[in-house]
């Protein structure tokens, strides 16, 4: 958690709106974009991560995340260190549960769905956070019980 931005190390209250965009740094202009293509992408990652724990922006914020996740090199570590963000993505799975029996699955809802397994399976495959992932007890509701 080291190498996370203060904004995501002790993000909002889960369910709560997102803050505001961090400012720009002392000393640059309010319209001047990040320097480098992979600073302004890492902004842009960083505020849908924390978009997440919004429900109002949610829905978006999964599809441009799970849209994007092979942009993002680090969105897993984001994703996995930053707070609420694993729950909110549990939050959407065990959502869609009450639709499977019987099967009324709305398409809007299977699209949230599968989105929030995209960033779950980036989680899980990504070498620095796939141990941390595997040993927690979020991936645990998806083991079958015999």
């Amino acid at each position: 958690m080291a190498n996370l931005p203060p904004s995501l190390a002790a993000g909002p209250s889960f369910g709560a709106p997102s803050p505001p965009p961090l400012p720009p740094p002392s000393g640059s202009s309010a319209a001047a974009p990040p320097a480098g293509g992979r600073d302004r992408k890492m902004v842009s990652a960083e505020q849908l991560v924390l978009d997440l724990c919004d429900p109002e922006l949610r829905e978006n914020a999964l599809l441009e995340l799970s849209k994007k996740r092979e942009i993002f090199q680090d969105l897993a570590p984001l994703l996995w260190h930053s707070f609420g963000t694993v729950a909110a993505l549990l939050q959407e799975i065990v959502s869609i549960y009450p639709s499977l029996s019987p099967p009324t699955l709305s398409p809007v809802a299977s699209n949230r769905v599968c989105n929030a397994l995209a960033l779950l399976q980036c989680v899980a495959s990504h070498p620095d956070t796939r141990i941390p992932f595997l040993n927690g007890t979020e991936c645990h509701c998806f083991y079958a019980k015999s």
